[in-house]
């Protein structure tokens, strides 16, 4: 922007000629692309060997700059989306499943990194307490589930009870068959109730696991990603391969049905995902009030203090 005469007074929209007007939006645009950037650092902050293994694993992985200029495009339809949820006091809910490193977290951040936390809200529950484990197993998703104009995208949700709890040896094999029984009725009741339940699998081939788990070992930014149940799942490759059969096999239900996202490549499965979800719903432009800035009220007679210096982060950047 051009430099101006110090007035005294804080120019306002009003002040912007075209051209600053459009560098400021390219500058906007620019922190954007930044922000995407940061989250997409997390998969090249490898150590180089590895970071050379996995290219030639993946020669062919969705080109960055299609994968960054689609992501915003479908970011741009997701606002419309949360908009006339919010709109229409719709309820959805969302549920992410699927291997230990399928990319589930990663499409929930690109789904939720430009909506309103108080619309759309991740949801990702620790091991149950003891006084939980008495509960009716579906009673600490409950409080969880969305009021009207609101969407929750679970991270894991109560299919782990067909998971990781069965595999693990968490849950008994009665318990599993209660599960088994219970949950396609309690997904027609949220149905019934108005929400629209949704349900991705992440899936991965063992391949894929391998190189990912080894990517975290090797990278100190991701180890805290690896957990002991993580690394069992690796022993166990075909027991929750089983389970996940039997998971599809008794709770895709014409209401709530599975739907399985191919993940070996973390860009198209994000784009996939996001687009499906986009298409799911039938959500419509919703007629914005034109926003206008006020001024800001100024007083010739007011003298700003001086803060201590103690006070101030110390600018070392």
């Amino acid at each position: 922007m051009t430099d101006r005469p110090d007035t005294g007074v804080p120019p306002t929209h009003v002040d912007l000629t075209p051209a600053e007007g459009a560098d400021w939006l390219e500058n906007e645009l620019a922190e954007t692309l930044d922000e995407e950037i940061e989250l997409e650092l997390e998969d090249a902050a490898l150590s180089a060997a590895i970071a050379r293994v996995y290219r030639k694993a993946r020669p062919d992985q969705l080109d960055r700059g299609i994968y960054f200029r689609e992501l915003l495009r479908l970011q741009s339809e997701l606002i419309k989306l949360q908009d006339w949820v919010s709109h229409h006091k719709e309820k959805v809910v969302v549920i992410f499943e699927g291997r230990d490193s399928a990319g589930k977290g990663g499409v929930i951040k690109r789904i939720s990194q430009r909506l309103n936390p108080r619309v759309v809200r991740t949801v990702a529950l620790p091991a149950p307490s003891d006084r939980e484990k008495t509960q009716w197993y579906f009673q600490r998703y409950v409080p969880h589930l969305p009021a009207g104009g609101e969407i929750v995208l679970f991270d894991r949700s109560w299919y782990n009870r067909s998971g990781v709890e069965r595999v693990m040896g968490f849950a008994t094999e009665d318990e599993v068959e209660q599960f088994f029984q219970d949950v396609p009725e309690f997904e027609r009741m949220l149905v019934r109730s108005g929400i629209r339940v949704v349900k991705y699998w992440f899936s991965v081939t063992d391949e894929e696991q391998q190189m990912r788990f080894l990517m975290r070992i090797h990278d100190p930014l991701k180890q805290w990603k690896l957990s002991p149940m993580d690394l069992q799942s690796r022993v166990r490759w075909e027991a929750y391969t089983k389970a996940k059969e039997d998971m599809f096999e008794r709770t895709n239900i014409p209401e709530a049905p599975w739907y399985i996202v191919p993940g070996n490549d973390k860009r198209r499965a994000r784009l996939n995902c996001i687009s499906h979800l986009l298409s799911l719903v039938p959500y419509t432009d919703i007629e914005q009030d034109e926003i206008t800035l006020p001024d800001r009220v100024f007083n010739p007679d007011y003298e700003r203090e001086v803060l201590p210096r103690d006070l101030y982060v110390p600018e070392r950047y």
